[in-house]
């Protein structure tokens, strides 16, 4: 029993990986053991999502707006050149999508469907909802977990306190630091939450009912993993001239996998924070990119617009030119930095990328239902590739920045050299 107890002792002050893989293991076999059992087990991840969605606004509201009125001038944040790599990288991601499609077409079984969500209109109807979202009412946006509303407030707040007195600056600092501490106790609970997660959702689902997708989510999965490993590495690469796979792996393994069981880009802002914290990333950056890249840096949405839209496509027999596939890839990788302004996410958004190809909305509404069947694994690897990506990005933009920074010091060392003879 002592022995038993001392196992237990140290796996619960080891890694919080490996209680996440145990979390994993065990949701597994409570599930194919007493799948009954398993279902209200499924109460701890819903709580665990829940306390996470509950803390993200209120943490990103005062670590924007406390990190930029404590900046102090000059400091340089690698805003500019996180922002370009989430675009390039969505726009690789649906670049990918679309080659995976034509080497591997993929047909669908379309059948008489209903949704009860409506799909937007048009680019014009996306951009017009984020638009308002960056003017919602601040408790309002705390409220409904607005994430464009509350980073603009915050950012808004931050530049007038830079003016304030040094007591008021204080105070968003501890404010700060007291809701950063409650993420951390929140985090300490991701292995109990997983393991309900995994147990309710093996329990309820189970994997028979997407055999008859094999297929379409095998070209997905296979698009999301050479973003991951091959695509997202060379962007890293050429940023930081680098090897990009411990920094790659470090944000799969720590974002990825937390992101991977709770679906949510939004519930994963807190893990992804306490990751570039421990990475010693510049706060002043991450505190702004991490809650940006949940909204706008939207690979994996990019990619499931791109296939299901050229699933639907090549079901139909419509051909298909390099023009209008470049074309494809364009208005997937807009319509993901939007898809948190759209209710139902990326795969409402199907439906505006298949009007591109004269796809009537009865039979786009059909692959966006065929899209909820195999979301149980096309959404989870989808945010886990978003989430991640947003640290890696933020990291990879913030050793260009040292690199840059070390350069320029080396220049002007032979100056100052020079000067003193």
């Amino acid at each position: 029993m002592n022995q038993i107890l001392g196992v237990l002792k140290r796996i619960s002050s080891g890694s919080l990986v490996l209680q996440i893989v145990i979390g994993i293991l065990a949701g597994v076999a409570i599930a194919i053991i007493a799948p009954e059992s398993a279902k209200s087990v499924g109460l701890f991840g819903n709580l665990f999502v829940t306390a996470l969605k509950a803390v993200a606004p209120i943490l990103v509201f005062v670590l924007v707006a406390s990190s930029i009125a404590n900046q102090k001038k000059g400091t340089h944040t690698n805003m500019r050149s996180i922002i370009s790599l989430y675009l390039i990288g969505t726009f690789m991601a649906a670049l990918v999508a679309v080659t995976m499609s034509f080497l591997l077409p993929t047909t669908l079984t379309l059948s008489a469907t209903e949704t009860a969500i409506a799909p937007p209109s048009g680019i014009g109807e996306v951009l017009h909802t984020l638009l308002f979202k960056v003017v919602d009412n601040p408790v309002h946006a705390l409220a409904t977990g607005n994430f464009i509303g509350i980073l603009a407030w915050a950012i808004a707040l931050g530049f007038f306190f830079q003016h304030g007195s040094e007591s008021t600056k204080t105070v968003l600092h501890d404010v700060a630091q007291g809701v950063s501490g409650l993420v951390k106790l929140v985090i300490r609970f991701a292995p109990l939450g997983i393991f309900g997660l995994v147990s309710m959702t093996i329990a309820t689902t189970g994997f028979d009912a997407l055999a008859g997708y094999s297929h379409l989510i095998m070209v997905l999965l296979t698009s999301m993993g050479i973003i991951a490993l091959i695509v997202n590495p060379i962007i890293v690469w050429m940023k930081t001239k680098q090897n990009p796979y411990p920094l790659v792996f470090t944000c799969l393994k720590y974002s990825g996998i937390t992101a991977f069981f709770t679906r949510s880009s939004a519930a994963n802002i807190p893990v992804n924070m306490d990751l570039c914290k421990k990475l010693n990333l510049h706060e002043d950056t991450y505190s702004v990119s991490i809650p940006l890249g949940a909204t706008i840096n939207m690979g994996g949405a990019a990619i499931t617009i791109t296939v299901m839209t050229l699933a639907a496509v090549h079901t139909l027999g419509i051909s298909v030119d390099v023009a209008t596939a470049l074309l494809l890839s364009c208005i997937a990788a807009i319509s993901a930095c939007g898809a948190s302004g759209v209710a139902g996410g990326s795969l409402l958004l199907i439906p505006l990328a298949c009007s591109l190809f004269g796809i009537p909305n009865e039979i786009s509404m059909q692959v966006v239902a065929t899209g909820f069947i195999v979301g149980v694994i096309q959404d989870s690897a989808e945010t886990a590739l978003n989430s991640s990506t947003d640290v890696l990005f933020t990291a990879a933009a913030d050793i260009a920045g040292i690199r840059t920074e070390s350069a320029a010091d080396d220049v002007e060392e032979p100056e100052e050299t020079a000067e003193s003879f």
